[in-house]
């Protein structure tokens, strides 16, 4: 075994082998994986080895497509076949609701070039008689896919790893990572057979690794524990059981009928497919438990755990119901396994947080889809230092260190029974909530608050009446809330609104080297003291990282604002560039101050009006005027008893403050606020209303317009861009060029529908970019979205189409800014 390498990838699944595959066919020539046991010996051996493209993410879908292509190849390098059944996959739709959700997974598929066709029932039935189908509304079928042999896949990639230089090592276990500063020093154990048992040896040795990356499975605790990390990779039980032969479709298959798809009723819980003349059925019940929580026992290797039938026999019959010639057949096998789940039901692929050159690849619920892509775009990351897609949606620090184990058993429980259930885009996941709560918490839901959840924080959506039903107001279309938006958004534009926007993220960054910091670090001119500007921290590839409102509170200390979704991924990234970069310009201090203080945003014409009756200053009349306060600028000021770092900005493009206050003075400067804004007629106004309206200013949002796969100059930004300047990624956002340009748009899109941010862009007949946000505009009384085009087409007043509900509907392509474009409201004097 080699003592040292470039890249020592830990875990012989088919992630792992997947990963060092690609490293080593990107380039890098000295990569060793490290298996604990056999080969395939995870969950990768008892996975059912379905290839679903289905997918609501826009990274998870080119991470499945990546898959599903790549596999067909490995045969023609590797000459070992991987077992790819290229069927297809059907999913069914007993619901209308169900149809609208395939409709809009379709806009994904469309955006990501994922073939997919529509099946009525009539069709299903001519094609594979054996299904019962009077029942159904319709169906998806994407014909590409299929599913593959979950270990020959597996050795396919490990052989084509090891052709291309990659040294395989199994039994090893690493029992220890220690950072030396340059490099890794990895503590491996030999393992040894006992009675059965895998147990460590007394043989050990020390790898040395530039990089690491883990790929441990269901070990992800374990691994966890060895880095010092947290990270809520946590299995869940799997059932999955394998009948006898069903003579009904003996008989159809030998009478020339082609083998039936993948099948899916997800009204249902379930996938079927075809194995041997019977059938596999796999449920997503309910109930399902988690596993492992705080580690693998060392007696269970390739083991399962007892069948729980009862827990399955929903799933079952119904199974019967949609098959019926399976109703007579017996039970031949049956498998259930642990599968490892995140949260939200995704992987964590990308660096380990606190962590230099160690990389995560966890927390797989579909392994064998996802292995394929993950290999290829993890490598791009780290051989090239970005992937060609957004990876911030998969990063593992999209979870604080808040999280513990009983949130993430709870909400991966959740996550697994939640495979199949209605994906509407304005679903709130009940488990582990409420739990991370701002102080007005009960005083917003006394007054008809409904919740949403951002980075573990509850946040509300917008307000209703008591008694409202959220989940049942929740639709693919527009939905019961939708109304309670269009007043809240109104309110703003007419008058005054309240919004609670504590869960920003906010870092204090202050010392001798501070300013020379953030001048590299951010693209843009840096404040003067008092003022506030808008940057942005670029990639190494000039992409958008992070964006940023910046506070000058004196000459070397700065309040830096950020979204409230991505506060480890924020706090990581500037804390590691302030580690590397303090020899070069000082000493720096970084506080992550974000639980420290809450923010209230007021805004309308109205605002001031409020603010007025409750300031304390020697001469109130004058200390909200534009004299004394101008726009883009940043005070402090009393408010009642209460101290208010207030900043005169508002995402919603109307007059406004933002109000950053002690946070233990919460519910006394709410109570202030209720109070004095009667008179006014204060609205509390949800984030629905406020996405709108930031859409009706083109304001971009970091997570949609803005990311790591687009530089700032194609978010159509230049104004937030110094080029006098060097900062970082800089000469590579210039040497990348504007490949596609974002733009607004006015839909006329279906009566009853808004889009939702992920639809395909149509010039006539030809797919030219695809939407990024969506929603209502009040201003305009239609449809908003904005999104990316080729930039010949981001042109005001260009006419395009755009796909809803599989047709397509008139957009236009407005000016930047669309209402009050000149900033006359947002900067209006007293």
């Amino acid at each position: 075994m080699k003592s040292h390498v470039k890249a020592l990838v830990v875990g012989g699944g088919a992630i792992g082998t997947s990963i060092a595959y690609h490293l080593a066919r990107a380039g890098w020539d000295d990569v060793m994986l490290l298996e604990r046991d056999e080969l395939t010996s995870g969950s990768t051996w008892h996975a059912a080895g379905l290839l679903p493209l289905f997918n609501m993410s826009y990274a998870t879908t080119h991470i499945h497509k990546y898959s599903v292509e790549f596999y067909k190849s490995l045969e023609a390098e590797t000459g070992l076949n991987a077992g790819f059944s290229i069927v297809g996959n059907l999913r069914m739709a007993q619901t209308d609701a169900r149809m609208d959700e395939y409709m809009l997974y379709a806009s994904t598929a469309e955006t990501a070039e994922v073939p997919y066709e529509w099946m009525t029932p009539a069709q299903i039935k001519d094609r594979w008689p054996l299904v019962r189908t009077e029942d159904l509304k319709g169906a998806i079928y994407h014909p590409t896919d299929g599913y593959i042999n979950p270990a020959d896949v597996t050795m396919a990639m490990a052989k084509g790893a090891r052709q291309r230089g990659v040294l395989i090592e199994r039994k090893w276990q690493v029992d220890g990572y220690e950072w030396t500063g340059s490099d890794w020093r990895v503590t491996v154990t030999k393992m040894v057979e006992r009675g059965g048992n895998l147990v460590p040896s007394e043989e050990q040795q020390v790898i040395t690794a530039e990089h690491v990356v883990t790929a441990t499975g269901n070990h992800a605790q374990r691994t966890a524990r060895l880095l010092g990390i947290k990270m809520p990779a946590i299995p869940v039980e799997h059932q999955f059981i394998v009948t006898e032969p069903d003579p009904e479709l003996v008989a159809y298959r030998q009478n020339g009928g082609a083998e039936h798809p993948v099948l899916r009723d997800a009204d249902a819980k379930w996938y079927v497919r075809e194995e041997r003349g019977g059938w596999i059925l796999g449920p997503y019940e309910r109930n399902a438990p988690a596993r492992f929580a705080y580690g693998v026992p060392d007696s269970f290797r390739a083991d399962l755990f007892p069948l729980d039938l009862e827990r399955i026999e929903e799933e079952y019959m119904s199974m019967i119901h949609r098959i019926p010639s399976s109703e007579t057949v017996g039970l031949k096998d049956d498998f259930n396994g642990p599968i490892c789940y995140t949260p939200d039901g995704n992987p964590l692929i990308g660096p380990a947080p606190g962590l230099r050159n160690m990389w995560l690849a966890e927390g797989f619920s579909f392994g064998i889809t996802a292995a394929g892509g993950t290999g290829h775009y993890l490598a791009q990351l780290m051989v090239e230092g970005e992937a060609e897609i957004d990876m911030a949606s998969l990063d593992p620090k999209r979870y604080g260190s808040w999280m513990t184990t009983d949130y993430a058993v709870a909400k991966n429980e959740e996550a697994y029974e939640h495979v199949y259930i209605l994906h509407h885009p304005d679903e709130e996941r009940e488990a582990a909530r409420p739990l991370r709560t701002s102080p007005a918490y009960d005083r917003q839901k006394a007054a008809g608050a409904q919740f949403g959840q951002v980075n573990g924080w509850e946040r509300p959506n917008y307000y209703a009446p008591e008694g409202f039903d959220d989940h049942a107001a929740r639709s693919f279309r527009r939905g019961g809330w939708w109304q309670h938006a269009v007043d809240e958004a109104k309110a703003i534009r007419e008058g005054v609104g309240l919004i609670d926007a504590t869960a920003f993220t906010k870092h204090l960054l202050k010392g001798p080297g501070a300013t020379a910091f953030l001048d590299w670090f951010t693209c843009n001119k840096l404040p003067k003291i008092g003022r506030i500007n808008l940057t942005y921290a670029l990639t190494t590839a000039g992409t958008t990282r992070t964006e940023y409102t910046i506070v000058r509170l004196a000459e070397d200390e700065y309040y830096l604002v950020s979204a409230g979704a991505w506060t480890a991924y924020d706090s990581d990234f500037l804390m590691k560039a302030i580690e590397d970069k303090i020899p070069d310009f000082g000493w720096i201090s970084c506080h992550d101050v974000t639980t420290q203080w809450g923010v209230f945003a007021i805004a309308g014409p109205k605002s001031r009006d409020v603010l007025n009756s409750l300031i304390r200053d020697a001469d109130p009349a004058t200390a909200l005027t534009n004299k004394r306060f101008p726009w883009l600028s940043c005070r402090e000021i009393e408010l009642g008893m209460c101290p208010v770092r207030a900043i005169r900005v508002a995402y919603t493009g109307e007059l406004g403050w933002e109000l950053h206050h002690p946070i233990e003075m919460q519910n006394y400067l709410w109570d202030q606020l209720i109070s004095a804004g009667e008179p006014h007629g204060l609205k509390l106004v949800g984030a629905r209303a406020q996405n709108w309206l930031r859409q009706e200013k083109s304001y971009r949002a970091f997570g949609t317009e803005l990311g790591r796969d687009a530089t700032p100059l194609e978010a159509d930004l230049p104004r937030f861009v110094d080029l006098s300047k060097d900062f970082h990624g800089k000469q590579a956002m210039a040497d990348t060029g504007i490949r596609a340009k974002c733009v607004t748009l006015l839909i006329d899109g279906p009566a009853d529908a808004d889009p939702w941010g992920r639809e395909a862009l149509y010039d006539g007949d030809t797919k030219v970019g695809r939407l990024t946000s969506g929603g209502y505009s009040v201003a305009f009384g239609k449809s908003i979205g904005m999104g990316y085009v080729s930039p010949d087409l981001a042109t005001p007043g260009k006419k395009l189409k755009v796909r809803m509900f599989d047709q397509l509907w008139d957009a236009t392509i407005t000016e930047d800014s669309p209402y009050d474009p000149t900033n006359a409201t947002i900067r209006k004097d007293a």
